[in-house]
């Protein structure tokens, strides 16, 4: 039976006022994890990309919201069809479910279940845009993500996470989205930089993050949201587990940007603030999957190993020459396939489920499910996206021209530049206004100016 909606019968869970209260809470703070994606996006690219970085995810918010509610619940978490996807007229528009029905199993109305899944919805394809800076054009991003979310991240979403999803039902453990969301997002960037290919001046032009604050400002509220985003994935607070997730959350995302730190001391000789925040991101990701099956200690673990890979991979770019702009490929898809796999080592059995890894005397079978689980969710988004940037690019095509690169896409498809210096300097003299009055000097048609 499909996680259909439960009227309040007599014998049925009553409606509680505290876990439908706590994930609204969650629900928001989820929703403030895009907007901190976008800041933390933001500051990582040349001044000349910020707004086009910030609109990329900010227009998720808008555009998978409206599919959620059209179908994207349905296809989701409707009764299963053939453990691909689901189905349920009563969701299509959210039309049939009513104020009092409750998800099926658990105290909370429907409607608080799927506004929480949206938030998970939204932030899914806002993760790629990070690894397509500088090139993409807006409409046809617009238009790529509309096509993903319905082709790859609702189905998907039901096959780890509805009633009746071949994963789901296999005994893939995925607590808060280790391969539907991170694994799925660096898979689909990995498809899509295949398709439309490498930023102009891509290892020879210096392309330095113009603002470390707002990423640092942007791995905050990412971590501040991030405890809605997996804490709230038990969908309640009467057993525990929510909360050793939290705790969990926190442990993790600690030792993997220690250990993000570290490496980068040895490797390069400093400790970077880029580095502190891609390693807490790093963390967050590992521990999404896992962090309702281990310990805290086990959670020290799962960061650590996460930090680490997660810092050597993101140099893998220029060792194998595709141009992942800000790391989705390193952080999101590497991070979510440690997190995801060592669940199948660190697993106690004694929080989330019974199942138990190979380090708490468990044998390989659950190891072997969470590689299925991580792989075939790997294969598709990698290929289904690359088929899509390639259809899109194909007709209305996916890059602006280099020329708009070089100049600046924020510019070319924003008409807005992201900090105005005009008004900067105070009053003019004679000479201040007598040089803004001479004509600029001319510049070379193959130089490439970094903003």
């Amino acid at each position: 039976m499909a996680p259909a909606i439960t009227t309040l019968a007599a014998d049925a869970p009553a409606l509680s006022a505290a876990n439908t209260g706590f994930m609204l809470i969650c629900s928001a703070l989820v929703m403030l994890m895009t907007p901190g994606l976008a800041f933390f996006y933001g500051g990582m690219v040349r001044v000349k990309s910020t707004l086009n970085m910030l609109m990329m995810s900010f227009v998720s918010l808008g555009i998978v919201t409206i599919l959620w509610v059209l179908y994207g619940f349905s296809i989701a978490f409707g009764t299963d069809v053939g453990s691909i996807v689901g189905w349920s007229s009563d969701y299509v528009g959210l039309s049939g479910i009513g104020i009092t029905e409750l998800w099926d199993g658990y105290t909370i109305p429907v409607y608080v279940f799927a506004v929480f899944q949206l938030m998970f919805a939204v932030i899914t394809p806002a993760l790629i845009s990070g690894a397509l800076a500088d090139r993409v054009k807006f409409t046809a991003w617009a238009l790529f993500i509309t096509l993903w979310a319905t082709i790859v991240y609702f189905p998907v979403a039901h096959w780890v996470w509805g009633s009746g999803g071949w994963l789901f039902e296999m005994g893939v453990i995925d607590f808060a989205g280790g391969t539907a969301v991170h694994i799925n997002a660096g898979a689909a960037a990995l498809g899509v930089i295949l398709v439309i290919g490498k930023r102009v001046g891509f290892k020879k032009d210096p392309m330095r993050p113009h603002s470390l604050p707002l990423v640092m400002l942007g791995a905050a509220l990412l971590w501040f949201g991030w405890f809605g985003f997996n804490a709230g994935s038990w969908l309640g607070n009467d057993d525990g587990v929510g909360a050793v997730m939290f705790v969990n959350t926190q442990v993790a995302t600690a030792a993997a940007m220690l250990a993000w730190l570290a490496y980068e001391k040895i490797r390069h000789g400093s400790f970077t603030t880029l580095g502190a925040a891609s390693g807490a991101v790093a963390g967050l990701v590992a521990i999404t999957p896992a962090g309702g099956s281990v310990s805290p200690l086990g959670a020290i673990a799962v960061g650590a190993v996460a930090g680490l890979l997660c810092a050597m991979a993101v140099g893998l770019k220029y060792k194998f020459g595709y141009d992942d702009s800000l790391d989705v490929v390193g952080v999101h898809l590497v991070g979510g396939i440690v997190g995801s796999l060592l669940v199948g080592f660190f697993a106690t059995g004694g929080v989330q489920s019974d199942a138990k890894g190979l380090f708490y005397g468990g044998g390989p079978e659950q190891l072997g499910k969470q590689a299925i689980g991580v792989f075939a969710v790997l294969a598709y988004s990698l290929i289904a996206s690359a088929i899509l940037a390639l259809i899109v690019d194909k007709t209305i095509g996916m890059r602006v021209s280099e020329d708009d690169e070089v100049s600046g896409i924020d510019q070319v498809e924003h008409a807005e530049t992201a900090y105005d210096f005009s008004g900067a300097g105070g009053g003019t003299s004679s000479r201040t206004t007598a040089a803004a009055a001479a004509p600029a000097p001319a510049v070379t048609e193959n130089k490439k100016v970094d903003a």
